[in-house]
């Protein structure tokens, strides 16, 4: 069920594996993304399962409207009930307990914390967004909420590698151009793209120094959903959330 889960001075990060969750095939088993053609009910009860495990309140897990863009939105608490759910691709709370949440099946899921700021961010970079610049634009939102990007805690989860992503040289081209780390080669020889090592390089220039990156390929692992891989799939998700009344010291 919980593919990786770590703890850096009161802020805590985990990812999901598909395994631990009721949902069918395709689905099967721990399909975490509501907009993918599974049963409700089966998603409701998968997201209660996964925060159970990690010690989380399923209702203070905030989840978002992912659209493969660069827009930020700040937290306080749970949207509640008829809300609408922004259409965003990073969140960033400076609300103890409250977890922010980031769905993928292929792009990458970037959890970032600054536990001495008590701000956390979550980001959903595929390779549309990487080029957008939604890590920068999530690390921005967080410095105004008083984190320094040299504090940032860094990690990022299973996601396609840029063995396995391949695509059109004019895209390849264009993606490096904008993010020259990036540029990659499948192990077959075709352009591909390494979203991941993108979204390290530009931390990197942000001043983050702790990044943490997950070997996992989920185009390779048959643990992790693939898009990429299967198309009708489930979502894995990742989790970043700072302990209640923690003050940094």
């Amino acid at each position: 069920m919980i593919d990786q889960r770590e703890s850096v001075g009161g802020a805590h990060f985990a990812f999901t594996d598909r395994w631990g969750g009721v949902s069918a095939a395709p689905y099967e088993q721990l399909n975490l993304g509501g907009a993918v053609g599974d049963d409700p009910a089966a998603v409701l009860a998968n997201r209660g399962r996964a925060a159970g495990s990690l010690g989380l309140d399923p209702g203070r897990v905030v989840w978002m409207n992912q659209v493969h863009g660069a827009d930020v939105a700040e937290v306080g608490g749970p949207w509640g009930d008829g809300a609408d759910v922004p259409s965003v691709d990073a969140l960033v709370t400076a609300r103890p307990g409250l977890a922010l949440a980031v769905l993928t099946a292929d792009c990458v899921p970037v959890l970032l914390a600054d536990p001495v700021a008590g701000v956390a961010a979550a980001a959903h970079a595929g390779r549309p967004g990487m080029v957008a610049g939604v890590v920068p634009a999530a690390v921005e939102a967080m410095t105004k909420l008083g984190a320094d990007p040299s504090r940032i805690v860094a990690r990022t989860g299973p996601s396609v590698c840029g063995r396995c992503y391949e695509v059109p040289e004019r895209m390849r081209s264009e993606v490096a151009a904008a993010e020259p780390a990036a540029y990659a080669e499948t192990s077959w020889g075709t352009p591909a793209v390494d979203v991941a090592a993108g979204v390290h390089a530009q931390l990197a220039r942000l001043g983050v120094r702790d990044a943490g990156r997950s070997p996992v390929c989920t185009m390779e692992s048959r643990d992790h959903f693939s898009y990429r891989r299967d198309r009708t799939t489930g979502r894995l998700a990742g989790y970043v959330w700072l302990d209640r009344g923690h003050d940094g010291t």
